[in-house]
């Protein structure tokens, strides 16, 4: 008998409380409820996580050996579980050598294709380049100054791991006495010792000779012996002067430049043959960046004002004697300081030396990036510095050999940075015939139809140099997604992590239909969402809650979406039939008749806009994925105020001239970045609110009667810590075939300290129980200090009352990072002349919570601040007091202004799919709100 069902009996994890739950097999089933109800624990944490436990219990008594380290879930029994592929959010990679194609595989094809069919040309005059013969290698040399001496050498190993031992033997045999090895001339005779594990490249020198009259025949023997031994290559190396290497087979005739055979690692970025020598494959040159090393510009250096470094004694010690040198105060804000003050701290002293030998805070900070062992250290540092274009290849990360190689008159850069449709297009239109159709035919074809499944997902906008980083979290899914469809799997289970986040209400139809496709082949499609179209499209609906933290954990409701709407304990069910919902504010504000306006903005598909921001409301920039809206708000608005405000380094997007940025003394950009890299960071860490509770804890009696300090309960630093996990809590177990599993400190049991400071108890709370209550329970324990009081109730009020205050920063979603980051600048004193950007703040929120950030963006906007939001939710679109909506397409036919005004004026606007939305959500309230007669821009 065929299994019908995924049957769950008794999930605890985490905060579920002891549920039963019955999943449909080959069927799209969404679970859904408040956020912080036990979606994820019950998704992913439990059936997910058996799945992929069970998994490896099939693998080799090697990889069994990790086994009882992988932690079972807290579940009685999970009966009738396929093999599992999970496709979250945070899989994507963050390094800026991913792209679009390398981890789509795309790109790997297209580097077979160019090295296979491609036609080289000259990088400096752009002719196609072809063989040369001897005869014209000896011309060459023959043309260098008279009495130069040459050497002939045959590079038989360039860049390759091993010995060698055999190859130098065998060179001896055949009588040849001398070569250079990386760079050195030895004698073959010798013991030469080389590493195996590092590249090398061995030039066996063939004969050195004096440039003169008469020694044709002889050059004409050695070069033809070297093309022999490196096939086809031929290293001319003058003494004291330049060398060159020529090629029997690829060189221009005009300007005698040579192309080494082409290969696949010819056009790869990550590698020496192919990455461009200057930024080495990056694209960009990275330095750090003063707005994101300092912390805050209202603020003295070192007190709170400087970022990394900020603990370094050392560093602070150099910055003490540079002030007392340079007769400055360091409590002075860093914002107060003149701009030569300014560049001496970042920068150091000019000159060899100066007064104190101070190479700046970026020196230091460099010096620390280069020194340190650590990856997570480096990954951090990096992230507070930024990009600018490499000057050589502009951002196209390859030598210009390899960018004047011709597949149809492109060249590989080229089509990488064509959107996804056009490249499709143009993919299609490669035309091989004969011979180059036996080699390259079934290479274009996983071209194609790998660039068709992305399109099919709603990436058509996206390019493939696009950087893996720049991605949202829901085209990094869709991207997998895309992936998976095209393998063709069946009876898979996929759990799926809001793969409708950053798509608009049109494109949201293609999604659905993948997911569909991907339940046809025969798969189980288990889909954690928020997202009221894809409920109604599911054929099963579990609803989680009826709270969040504790207070969630139960199934509330069950079985279609009909059934959901019809359970009357369900809030899900209650917002999608209109029982409840979010109200739109009684008055809209008006906008102050102030503004900053971005005159001409091209970057990227954007059309020459002029585009007006009102300032002291709530603006919201909408339009369909790709129609330029982060291009528009983070890289033209963001930077250029970022570069006028705080000299950032990151250069803005292409416009002509941007006004009325006086009018405001703060940008703030909380996007979803994690808040840390590491199980150390935390909400405590991350608020301040830690040291203050580290600070009561070191007051308490039984602290004083011990000597314990704050530092005591710190647990990044030794002494109040676990030392067997020094203060994580928990220990990473490298995995080598899969990712790296984190499980419990057997020592501390995840508590982080040992037992002499969780001997020390507040209102019978030791530290870390305290770190391991929710916030909204850790409220009214800590209610007496103000200070920390009124941060924990700002993280209640912007919804993570249900989140644990020392979770692990590695563990919160991209929506749960972004709303902390809102809690700590609602909890800092305002100016009400700070101007805040916000790219999709409903990632991961329930229709209930999206209400409650909804009234904290009002108090913000209330305060006399401006706000504006890259969103598509309509809930946050309708309770704007302007609009911004992009289009009409995305790609190329986007970068338009659409619409613009009130939400009321933009729903009028047939043309705009975001007005032609809304206006089936006013039409469901019987009609418009507050009619205005204003025509829309």
């Amino acid at each position: 008998m065929a299994l019908t069902k995924i049957s769950v009996r008794g999930a605890r994890q985490h905060n579920l409380k002891n549920i039963d739950v019955e999943i449909p097999r080959n069927s799209l089933t969404v679970v859904t409820g408040l956020s912080g109800s036990g979606k994820s624990s019950l998704a992913f944490d439990t059936i997910y996580a058996e799945g992929q436990r069970r998994y490896v219990e099939t693998l080799s008594a090697y990889a069994r050996q990790f086994l009882d380290q992988m932690e079972r879930p807290d579940v009685d029994a999970i009966d009738g579980l396929s093999p599992s592929i999970s496709i979250e959010q945070k899989t994507t990679s963050r390094s800026p050598r991913s792209t679009v194609g390398t981890i789509t595989e795309i790109y790997d094809y297209l580097r077979l294709l160019f090295a296979s069919v491609g036609v080289p040309h000259c990088p400096k005059c752009g002719r196609a380049i072809t063989r040369q013969s001897a005869d014209q290698i000896v011309q060459r040399v023959m043309a260098l100054t008279p009495e130069d001496r040459v050497m002939v050498m045959a590079p038989i190993v360039r860049g390759r791991k091993g010995e060698f031992k055999k190859e130098m033997e065998k060179l001896v045999q055949h009588g040849f006495t001398r070569a250079r090895i990386d760079g050195e001339l030895v004698n073959l005779e010798d013991e030469i010792q080389l590493d195996k594990r590092k590249n090398h490249t061995i030039e066996v020198v063939i004969d050195r000779l004096l440039v003169k009259p008469g020694i044709e025949r002889r050059l004409e023997m050695s070069v033809g012996l070297a093309m022999k031994l490196a096939g086809g290559l031929v290293q001319v190396a003058v003494v004291g002067g330049e060398e060159k290497l020529y090629s029997e087979r690829l060189a221009c005739p005009d300007c005698g430049i040579n192309v080494p055979q082409l290969e696949p690692r010819s056009f790869s970025f990550n590698s020496a043959y192919g990455a461009c020598p200057e930024c080495h494959g990056l694209g960009s040159k990275y330095d750090f960046d003063p707005a994101k090393v300092i912390n805050d510009w209202s603020k003295p250096l070192l007190d709170g004002g400087l970022g990394p470094g900020s603990a370094s004694q050392n560093l602070i010690h150099q910055l003490q004697l540079v002030a007392a040198a340079h007769s400055f105060d360091l409590a002075t804000p860093v914002e107060q300081f003149s701009e030569k003050i300014q560049n001496l701290l970042f920068y150091g002293e000019a000159g060899r030396g100066g007064k104190t030998g101070f190479a700046g805070i970026f020196g230091y900070l460099k010096q620390g990036l280069e020194e340190s062992t650590s990856e997570a250290y480096r990954d951090w540092l990096m992230d507070h510095m930024s990009a600018t274009e490499c000057p050589a290849c502009h951002g196209r990360r390859l030598r210009p050999e390899s960018l004047a190689v011709k597949v149809n008159g492109m060249s590989i850069a080229d089509f990488t940075a064509l959107p996804l449709t056009r490249a499709l297009e143009m993919a299609k239109k490669i035309q091989l015939a004969g011979r180059e159709a036996l080699i390259a035919g079934r290479i274009v074809h996983e071209i194609i139809e790998r660039l068709q499944f992305l399109t099919a997902v709603g990436l058509g906008y996206i390019s493939l140099d696009r950087s893996a980083a720049s991605l949202s979290g829901g085209e990094g899914q869709r991207i997998r997604l895309a992936t998976q469809i095209g393998s063709k799997l069946r009876g898979v289970l996929y759990v799926l992590d809001e793969p409708s986040i950053g798509l608009h209400h049109r494109d949201n139809g293609r999604l659905l239909t993948a997911l569909e496709d991907l339940r046809d082949l025969g798969n189980t499609v288990l889909v954690v969402e928020h997202d009221e179209e894809t409920i109604r499209r599911a054929d099963y609906v579990i609803d989680l809650g009826p709270g969040a933290g504790r207070h969630g954990g139960e199934m509330v409701a069950h079985g279609t979406p009909e059934q959901i709407m019809d359970t009357p304990r369900s809030l899900t069910g209650a917002y999608i039939a209109g029982r409840v919902q979010i109200e739109m504010r009684a008055q809209r504000r008006q906008p102050n008749g102030a503004a900053v306006t971005i005159l001409g903005a091209r970057e990227n598909n954007l059309k020459s806009l002029d585009v007006t921001f009102p300032l002291g409301v709530m603006t919201v920039v909408t339009g369909v994925s790709g129609s330029g809206k982060s291009t528009l708000v983070n890289d033209i608005l963001y930077r250029a105020l970022a570069k006028k405000l705080y000299r950032s380094r990151e250069e803005p997007g292409t416009h002509k001239a941007i006004s009325g940025t006086e009018k405001i003394d703060k940008v703030i950009r909380i996007d979803q970045s994690p808040i840390g890299r590491t199980p150390r960071s935390n909400p405590a860490t991350y608020t301040g609110v830690f040291a203050q509770i580290r600070d009561l804890y070191a007051m308490l009696p039984e602290s004083r009667e011990r000597g314990y300090k704050p530092g005591r309960f710190s647990f990044n630093v030794s002494g109040g810590r676990c030392e067997a996990c020094q203060g994580e809590g928990q220990r990473r177990i490298e995995m080598n075939f899969l990712p790296d599993v984190y499980v419990l400190c057997e020592v501390c049991g995840g508590h982080r300290y040992n037992q002499e400071t969780l001997a020390v108890k507040y209102k019978g709370y030791s530290i870390a129980d305290l770190l391991e209550s929710s916030i909204s329970d850790a409220l009214p324990i800590l209610e007496n200090i103000p200070q920390v009081r009124q941060k924990l109730q700002t993280l209640v009020d912007v919804g993570l009352g249900y989140i644990h205050l020392g979770q692990s920063a590695v563990t919160l979603s991209g929506g749960e990072a972004q709303r902390i980051k809102l809690a700590r600048e609602l909890s800092k004193r305002q100016t009400g002349k700070t101007l805040y950007l916000l790219d999709e703040p409903t990632t991961g929120l329930h229709f209930d919570d999206v209400k409650k950030l909804l009234d904290v963006l009002h108090r913000l906007t209330d305060l006399g601040n401006t706000i504006v939001i890259i969103e598509h939710n309509l809930d946050v679109i309708r309770n704007a007091d302007w609009i911004i909506d992009l289009g009409p397409e995305g790609g190329d036919e986007g970068g338009r202004i659409v619409a613009q005004g009130t939400p009321e004026q933009v729903a009028r606007n047939k043309k705009s799919y975001t007005g032609q939305a809304l206006a089936g959500y006013f039409g469901r309230e019987n009609g418009f709100r507050g009619k205005r007669k204003d025509s829309i821009a």
